[in-house]
């Protein structure tokens, strides 16, 4: 059996991004907490999202040269969506992914794809019932599934009950409104708090396990 680990960045206030989906907050020029974040999605031994995460990432990680892309790119995919494997056809630029470019001024892009681009071609296609979907992902071998936003997405693994570890990166920086992680949730879900690492930019990653 895998844990599905559901690793979000939120502000100290509790959203996950501003009102029109954004979050440019969140990205920084903290090499450790990148360094982190990269050795933490390597250990998984597959990347779960949903089908606007899937559009963006599938746009830009199998050319970009960042420290990020090689787990991005070489880990196998799944992507939630009713749209069924014609969502494997019809990658397109959105705002977010310009937007995500547009902070990261050090992301360069290659002419040729990196190496693992192709597992973005190659992803499983979960368009069945998300709980069923998510019982069949787990009960294979292997390190945990990484679950990415965006917001839809990680609001229903959460309301779900689906989530057995949260990686919870909280930026130091309070948006006063945006769009929460847990408000789906029926009734309060308790969680424990594994462990706790403060970063030099004032980030702090908190992992909890479902209590």
């Amino acid at each position: 059996m895998r844990d599905l680990i559901l690793k979000m960045a939120i502000s100290i206030d509790g959203f996950v991004s501003d009102l029109d989906g954004r979050n440019r907050w969140m990205f920084g020029a903290d090499k450790e907490a990148k360094t982190w974040g990269v050795e933490t999605i390597w250990n998984a031994s597959l990347h779960i999202m949903g089908s606007r995460s899937f559009h963006d990432m599938a746009a830009y990680w199998p050319t970009s040269t960042d420290m990020f892309a090689p787990p991005m790119n070489q880990i196998p995919k799944a992507v939630f969506s009713r749209q069924g494997p014609a969502i494997l056809k019809n990658v397109k630029t959105t705002a977010a992914l310009d937007e995500a470019r547009a902070v990261n001024a050090g992301t360069g892009q290659s002419a040729e794809p990196q190496r693992g681009a192709r597992s973005w071609a190659e992803a499983y296609v979960a368009s069945g019932d998300l709980s069923e979907e998510i019982a069949k992902l787990k009960a294979q071998e292997g390190k945990p599934i990484i679950a990415h936003g965006g917001v839809t997405f990680a609001r229903n693994l959460v309301a779900h009950g689906l989530v057995d570890q949260l990686i919870l990166v909280v930026a130091p920086v309070a948006l006063g409104k945006g769009l929460p992680l847990f408000s789906e949730l029926a009734a309060p879900m308790p969680f424990k708090l594994m462990s706790s690492r403060a970063f030099p930019g004032g980030a702090v990653a908190q992992t909890y396990r479902a209590a």
